[in-house]
């Protein structure tokens, strides 16, 4: 496999051998400060036809496909300025204009010149873009405060959403700011430099290229800034100190000349401050810090093409999340005292290169406690109850690096590539007090645990494309490569004592383990893609094929404490484990797209063939192995309904392989009132998904109407199936569930459903200088269980209404010296 992705990359760059397509290219400047324009939009019309590019981050627009040579209109527009127009005559020889200078939009009236105020919102194709100009924040805000007063755009514990959709990616004015940490960039970016916030759904930079989704397109922000702050040095620097000895203190610095953009933040504090979202590579951070091991935590994915999660997201490809994204979390529960810093870097190599990097560094030390009061279905005529208190303390350090390189060789080929390194070292201590009784009144059992567990691990990840432009416009070729690792090692101690009441006796029960636990995680992928442009109206068929091998090998070895000796010498086979997990997928496709970024279908099929394999080896010899074949359909299209309205819609079907933890059959005793096992027998899961999305905005009147819906119903959902003893019962000669006790296991379920909707109105109120946003979203889930061999439906729904009144400052001055 790897042979023949490599051949077929070689093949590809040796295509450039041919003569180069001649260019016409230019620069857009501020005409009164000389700034280059990014995002202006760039045509070469000729009478009913016409070509589209849009400047890049330094201003500067290129046409490589005009085939007719004579006279066009160079027509330029941007959001603020006026339309320009230029006459060009193209002889089909490469050229490159003198700087176009466009100015500022303006109304005359009797000597007075009045400046355009930019509308709140504008629809500019699929991109929401928000004026910051609007939106009133104190002088020392930072982007997140501005982001939460635009409309549909809410953060919840950390977590940034537009439309009920979490945001996976921000970007400064088209450039990577801290890889994929979102929360980085808005908490550590000064809100005074924002000039536009621009939403959007970000494909993934193959489909960017190729035109055609491929489903792994994500909720993303890019922030603008201002004109004049791109050049310079601006930071920003606070320090507190306050009562039982808490403080907070921390800055950023940035310097912005040009190209080159050098940014260092930093934070210290013990009062639950985190400017940045945390790798969780164990999947630990959520947690209270106990517990034993997780399992693989290898997050890998099956079916709907490559990524996965935002709008019209399948269930992803096989992909780790680049630069430990798939692992990033938001703020997490407890009292913490955080350290961190971080730098980013971005610059322009001569003129062909782009380079991005960052280093982000953090250490949190959490203490947490937490209450759990559970009622279980009765049993007969007995209804059971489980109360827990537990309390924790754990010690987190993350590294994380990421770099990109965007390489373009020449006017038809490109590559780049995105490594990423996370690192996680966790270490944590646990009491836990559990007690079981009935609604008599009765105690069946309890315990008191002890834990303590330190964990490292290590993700890798790299990712190589490689993109070929045909001289026929549409027709182009690229090939992905992606190779990942994901290596997790560690120890926990339990200790655990537990009393059992059966009638008049007491049966005391002591356990002192030691768990030594590796896991190992290695990732292939790749991704060929050929469009073909058919007709003369835009139409591009696409074929794809994409290969992708996971292999998880999982060690586990649980030792008991032999008092004679005083150590942890004994093995105790029945709680030891040593399994591999391999999901090998070979799947190919054809997409038909017709369309511009307003008006636009598409559709398309993969057909996938999957084997999931497991081995276990130890303490016994175990093989499964499972073969499926899934169609997999899709289907959207983009409608403008109006000028001020438009409607998208998308349907998907992917697959989702369980994880390796989920797979291994191996008890966990940690808390001997509830024991978890896997479940070797799994089978992948298959989820249809649809969603849509209604916009409406009158950039007049500055309203806008936003509508946003997502459902989804999953077959072979891994479930939980719950079982309580109902007498003493032997799991392994060492582990016995003791009556009142649970056992837990995944299982495959059929029925998961989960549908959500999100409305945002925003209004001004221009008599008060005000902007009004008013958000509501609902959010339902119905999921299946079993307990004790009963079928039974956990149903949630979940309503929100939020108001945000952003009144101006003005206003309130005029208001205090009135």
């Amino acid at each position: 496999m790897k042979v023949s992705l490599l051949s077929i990359v070689l093949l590809g760059l040796s295509l450039v051998s041919f003569s180069q397509t001649p260019v016409l290219s230019g620069t857009i400047r501020d005409a009164e400060n000389k700034q280059p324009l990014s995002g202006a939009t760039v045509k070469m019309v000729r009478g009913k036809d016409s070509v589209t590019v849009v400047s890049d981050k330094t201003g500067t627009f290129e046409f490589n496909n005009l085939v007719d040579t004579g006279r066009y209109d160079l027509v330029i527009s941007f959001l603020g300025y006026e339309l320009t127009k230029r006459e060009i005559v193209w002889d089909n020889v490469t050229k490159k204009l003198d700087d176009i200078a466009v100015n500022r939009e303006a109304k005359t009236l009797g000597g007075v010149t009045v400046v355009s105020t930019p509308p709140l919102t504008k629809q500019k194709a699929d991109t929401t873009e928000i004026s910051a100009s609007q939106l009133k924040v104190n002088p020392d805000a930072n982007s997140e405060d501005l982001i939460k007063k635009a409309p549909g755009i809410t953060v919840e514990n950390g977590v940034v959403k537009v439309g009920g959709e979490q945001v996976r990616k921000v970007t400064v004015d088209g450039r990577d700011f801290f890889g994929d940490d979102a929360t980085a960039t808005l908490r550590n970016l000064p809100a005074e430099i924002v000039d536009k916030i621009q939403v959007f759904d970000r494909m993934s930079d193959q489909a960017q290229f190729t035109g055609v989704d491929d489903g792994s397109a994500a909720k993303s922000i890019n922030i603008v800034t201002k004109p004049s702050m791109r050049n310079g040095q601006f930071g920003r620097f606070f320090a507190g100190y306050g009562t039982d000895n808490h403080y907070l203190a921390g800055g950023n610095m940035s310097y912005f000349k040009k190209n080159t953009r050098v940014s260092i933040v930093a934070l210290t504090n013990d009062v639950n401050q985190q400017n940045f979202a945390e790798v969780d590579l164990l999947g630990v951070t959520s947690s209270g810090g106990g517990g034993g091991f997780g399992g693989g935590n290898f997050r890998a994915q099956g079916g709907g093409r490559q990524g996965g999660g935002g709008f019209g997201g399948g269930a992803g490809g096989g992909n780790f999340g680049g630069g430990g994204g798939g692992f990033l979390v938001g703020q997490q529960s407890g009292i913490s005292k955080t350290n961190a810093i971080g730098i980013n870097f971005n610059d322009k190599w001569g003129k062909n290169l782009d380079v991005s990097g960052s280093y982000f560094y953090n250490n949190r030390k959490t203490e947490n406690s937490e209450k759990i009061a559970r009622e279980y279905f009765p049993i007969g005529d007995t209804t059971q109850f489980y109360d827990q208190d537990a309390a924790s303390e754990s010690n987190n350090y993350n590294h994380r690096a990421n770099f990109r390189l965007d390489w373009k060789l020449d006017s038809f080929n490109s590559i780049l590539i995105t490594p990423s390194v996370s690192i996680q070292d966790y270490n944590s201590n646990s009491l836990t007090k559990g007690l079981m009784f009935t609604d008599e009144g009765d105690t069946l059992s309890q315990t008191l645990n002890a834990n303590r567990a330190q964990r490292t691990g290590v993700n890798f990840n790299n990712n190589i494309l490689y993109r070929h432009s045909f001289r026929k416009r549409g027709r182009t070729f690229s090939a992905n490569f992606n190779t990942g690792v994901n290596n997790q090692d560690g120890e926990s101690y339990t200790d655990a004592y537990s009393l059992y009441y059966k009638g008049p006796f007491i049966v005391k029960d002591t356990t002192r383990q030691f768990n030594d636990q590796v896991t190992k995680g290695h990732q292939l992928s790749g991704s060929l893609n050929y469009t073909e442009p058919i007709g003369k109206k835009g139409a591009v068929i696409e074929v794809h094929y994409n290969p992708s091998y996971n292999f998880n090998d999982s060690k586990k070895k649980a030792y008991s404490f032999e008092n004679a000796t005083e150590k942890y010498s004994e093995l105790d086979t029945s709680l030891s484990n040593v399994f591999e997990n391999t999901y090998l997928t070979q799947k190919g496709g054809v997409s038909y797209r017709k369309g511009d970024r307003t008006k636009q279908i598409s559709f398309g099929f993969d057909i996938q063939s999957a084997t999931l394999k497991s081995d276990q080896q130890y303490p016994y010899v175990t093989n499964v192995q499972r073969t499926f074949t899934n169609f997999l359909p899709n289907l959207q299209f983009n409608l403008p309904l109006s000028k001020k309205e438009s409607i998208r819609l998308f349907y998907r079907a992917s697959t989702n392989p369980p994880s390796v933890n989920q797979l291994q059959d191996v008890i966990n005793n940690t808390n001997p009132l509830l024991i978890t096992t896997g479940n070797p027998d799994l089978d992948q899961s298959f989820a249809h998904r649809i969603g849509g999305r209604y916009q409406f905005t009158d950039t007049k009147k500055s309203q806008s109407l936003f509508v946003n819906f997502f459902g989804s119903l999953t077959d072979n959902y891994v479930a939980t199936a719950t079982y309580t003893a109902t007498k003493d019962s032997v799991l392994t000669p060492s582990v016995i569930l003791h009556k009142g006790s649970q056992l837990t296991k995944p299982i495959n379920m059929d029925g998961q459903r989960n549908f959500n909707v999100f409305i945002t109105y925003a209004q001004p109120l221009k008599f008060i200088k005000t902007n009004v946003s008013l958000n509501t979203g609902f959010v339902a889930n119905r999921t299946p269980g079993l307990i004790n061999n009963v079928e039974g439906v956990t149903t949630s729904y979940n309503y929100n209404q939020t108001q945000i009144i952003n009144i101006s400052l003005i206003l309130l001055q005029q208001s205090l010296i009135s």
